[in-house]
Parts: C-alpha cells; structure tokens; sequence
C-alpha cells in the first residue's frame, strides 16, 4: 500500500510503500473515507524524533475493512469516526480518570507519533469498539470527520476553563481549533466571547459561532483591549488556542484573579511568567491544560449535538479534495496557510 509520511526525518515529507497492517487484538483494519491534515501534522514531521517512514494523519472518518480478535460492536462495511486520540481503554491507568495518558503523558495519540497515521490506502484503529462511533443519519462525512479533533479539542478548551453561564471568556487564537472553543464556550452559557485573531475569514466564522467581541492581535495589545472591553475586571476564562510563550503570559493577564487561563496548545519552549501577568503569584489564577479527549461515548455525544442542529463544524471547511494523492496538496495549505485555508479535507473516493 502507499501512505504520506516521513520520507527523511526532521526534514522531508512524501510518499511510502509499506505492507497492508493486520489488525491485532481489539484492533480493526480500516481504510479512509475522508481525511484531513492538521498543523500537528507539520509540527509532527518537523521532529527529527519521528522516524523516517512513519505515515502521518490522525483526523479519519473510515470504512472499517477487517476486525481483530475482541472486536464485537464493528464489523467490515461499517463507516465510523474515530478520534484523534484512541487510548487503550484496557488499562487499570483509565480508572485514574486521564484515559489520554494511558501508557505515559500524551500516550492516548498514538497516531503519527508513536504508529503510523491515517494518511495511507490502509490503517490500524486501536480497541476500535471504544475508539469509533457510528455516524448517525442526517452527519455529513465533513462533519463527523471534525469531531475526532478540531471539535472535542476546541471545546475541551471550554471544559478546561470552567466556562459558565454569564461568563466573559477570551479564545486567543482563532483557527479552526480556536472557532470551536468559541463554539463549545456559547454552548456552555458564556455571555460574552472574544475572539482573537486576524484574518477577515476567521473573523467572520467567529462572529457566526456566536463571538460577540474581536481583537486583532496585529493592530492592538490584546491585553489591555481586553481590559477595556471588561472594564477593568478581565475575563472569567482565556482559552489559548493558538500562539507560543509571549502569547501565553499575555493570555495569564487577560484574565482576573480567580480566573483560568486553559492551553490548547503544545508549548515547545520556555515560558517565563513575570510578576505582573501572575498577579504577583496571589491572584489566585489556575493555569490549565491537556490533549484532547478521545473515545466512544465522546464522538457520539458530539455527534449528537451536530445531528440536532446545535452547531454545524463542516463551515470549518474551505478547500475540498478527491483521492488519497491529493492529501500532499491539502498537507502543504496547512504547512503554508494564507488567509484563506481554515481546514481543508480530503474525500478518498
């Protein structure tokens, strides 16, 4: 079979032959139905850490093609979703409570960093029974494939932060990971969402999913707009989605005392807090954060929510493609983003 990957690692992406995988206990073969790149992705093959011939790819709405010994709920032919994030539910770690961290910190997303991705004519899904849901009647392929990431990461952000009725809550960072917090943040009673970002397209999306101030962080200082806006007080909750060290001591400001800043993102460098953003460390401000929730029972809530209409993540999308070989062309919009690319996909016809 042919798959995207690492062709050398740390510095080069392109195509691999490999041998069809065979699903293991609990395992299930599946081939892609629709796939789509991330920036995780980028970041991913950009680690010299990766080893070269690793398949890329953790966003999947697949056919399920052969199931392994174990495997009872799903059968050949079934279409499922599947997170981003397949722990292995088998373990006495997920009674802890942080089934992402079964088998080690961030070990749930296995997926590109530790086995081969999506990206490829075929694939292993791991204890598919408890990482897959059927998609319901009226859930567009678009739609069910946003769910295994970019919607349970964005409103993870809003979990993280507490977000409550009447709450005023920053999201920092506005693609597509960012617009779903602004989603889940709505969902979850916030009165008041400020979205922060730049580009007029996300602007707009983010207006749509119920955003109700903005702050372009090329023009402003976010955090004394953001002081302005709540006069004085700052927000209940800041949900970084987006930005590196600066932009998270900036968010930790936005917010006031007793507030949450939630991190969405993998922060790869130092972050120095100085005094004033912490409050001088007696504001009593939480900092959060965590990798994306997977499993079963959470795609099919969030399905749910798409099949009754609460909110629809296909607007997410802005290119479309057809057949596996044009996932390079989808991977590279995402490595060099212009103000149009939000999220484009890719239907393996």
């Amino acid at each position: 079979m042919k798959g995207f990957g690492v062709v050398e690692s740390g510095k080069r992406v392109g195509w691999i032959k490999k041998d069809i995988p065979r699903p293991g206990k609990f395992e299930a073969l599946a081939r892609p139905a629709a796939i789509a790149p991330c920036t995780s992705d980028v970041h991913l093959a950009g680690r010299p850490a990766v080893p070269e011939g690793r398949i890329l790819g953790h966003e999947v709405v697949a056919e399920i093609v052969e199931v392994g010994e174990g495997v009872t709920e799903r059968k050949p032919g079934d279409i499922v979703a599947a997170g981003a994030t397949t722990p292995d539910w088998r373990t006495a770690a997920v009674q802890d409570n942080l089934h992402q961290n079964t088998g080690g910190t961030n070990a749930g997303m296995i997926w590109a960093s530790r086995r081969d991705g999506v990206f490829a004519e075929y694939f292993i899904i791991r204890d598919a029974d408890l990482n897959t849901a059927l998609i319901p009647e009226g859930v567009s392929a678009a739609q069910a494939l946003m769910v295994g990431d970019m919607v349970t990461t964005g409103f993870y952000g809003a979990e993280l932060g507490e977000v409550s009725y009447g709450d005023t809550v920053v999201v920092c960072g506005i693609g597509p990971v960012g617009l779903m917090s602004v989603v889940g943040s709505v969902l979850r009673g916030a009165a008041r969402v400020i979205a922060v970002g730049n580009r007029p397209k996300t602007m707009e999306l983010a207006a749509i999913y119920g955003a109700t101030d903005f702050i372009d962080y090329k023009k402003e200082d976010i955090a004394r707009r953001v002081e302005e806006l709540t006069g004085g007080e700052g927000a209940d909750c800041c949900i970084l989605a987006g930005g590196g060290p600066q932009t998270f001591v900036t968010c930790l400001q936005t917010v006031k005392s007793g507030g949450i800043l939630a991190n969405l993102v993998a922060q790869g460098n130092e972050i120095r807090i100085p005094p004033v953003p912490a409050g001088s460390w007696c504001a009593h401000k939480t900092i959060r954060g965590g990798l994306c929730p997977g499993g079963r029972r959470r795609l099919e809530r969030l399905l749910a929510m798409i099949q009754k209409k609460r909110f629809d993540p296909e607007l997410l999308i802005t290119q479309r493609f057809h057949g596996l070989e044009n996932i390079e062309q989808a991977y590279r919009l995402m490595e060099h983003k212009n103000n149009d690319v939000i999220k484009p996909i890719v239907y393996v016809d």
